[in-house]
């Protein structure tokens, strides 16, 4: 698959293929902060000297679910896991990052009344590394769930036949075939650079978001995004409307 970015026809779009976490809402942060202990101890097994903060933690694996990063940090230390024992690790880091985001995101009106707008004229659809039972969650309390029909959010640890995370297209791929449109109808929304490699990858054109990127880390993420291909890089869903002719 080519790695060159797609052109952006907003009269051909159809269909928003969505990113979820930091794009839909601020998720990232607040789960790598709950996700810590369960990693840590992860970690711990298979022989860290010492606990990594959520910050470092976020920098290691971002972008990728905690399937993903389990098994790239395990080979790191030369571990292969047993497929019982990784889903153990990645139930019990689900549930508990799941239960903290219901604590701690809100219903933002910088995201959903945009994201209103374009449902009038686009089909929106979430595609996301997490699990489907947490985006599920964080739709649910950032009242944007009614945007999101349950059939059209794709998740590459659940929907797949073999689960796998991003920058890996297999979802972005998978996605486009179940909603039966092509590059040319669907734009991806990223955030991540794993990400945006992986709606590149699949041949969508994307547009990549710094919205819930902390403001010193902007200028940095948006040269990595356009390094990854993305179309443009926009700083809020309002600048997506507007882009896209709302």
């Amino acid at each position: 698959m080519s790695t060159r970015p797609a052109p952006l026809d907003p009269a051909r779009t159809t269909t928003l293929l969505c990113d979820a976490d930091g794009t839909l809402f601020p998720s990232e942060e607040p789960a790598y902060a709950a996700s810590a202990d369960v990693t840590n101890r992860f970690l711990a097994e298979l022989g860290a000297e010492r606990p990594f903060s959520p910050q470092e933690l976020q920098g290691m694996t971002n972008g990728k679910n905690f399937r993903a990063a389990a098994q790239e940090l395990a080979a790191g230390y030369g571990r292969e896991l047993s497929p019982g024992d990784l889903d153990a690790w990645v139930e019990e880091e689900k549930d508990v990052v799941t239960a903290h985001l219901r604590t701690v995101l809100r219903p933002d009106p910088a995201v959903r009344d945009p994201l209103v707008a374009l449902a009038r004229r686009f089909s929106l659809a979430a595609v996301t590394s997490s699990a489907t039972s947490r985006l599920g969650a964080c739709l649910d309390v950032t009242d944007l769930a009614e945007l999101f029909d349950p059939t059209r959010r794709f998740s590459a640890e659940d929907s797949l036949d073999v689960p796998t995370s991003k920058p890996d297209p297999a979802v972005y791929a998978f996605a486009g075939k179940e909603l039966g449109v092509t590059p040319d109808e669907a734009v991806a929304v990223e955030d991540s650079i794993n990400g945006a490699l992986s709606a590149v990858a699949a041949g969508f054109p994307t547009i990549g978001t710094v919205q819930f990127v902390a403001e010193a880390e902007r200028d940095a993420r948006r040269e990595a995004l356009r390094e990854a291909g993305v179309v443009v890089v926009v700083s809020s869903w309002a600048e997506i409307a507007d882009l896209l002719g709302r």
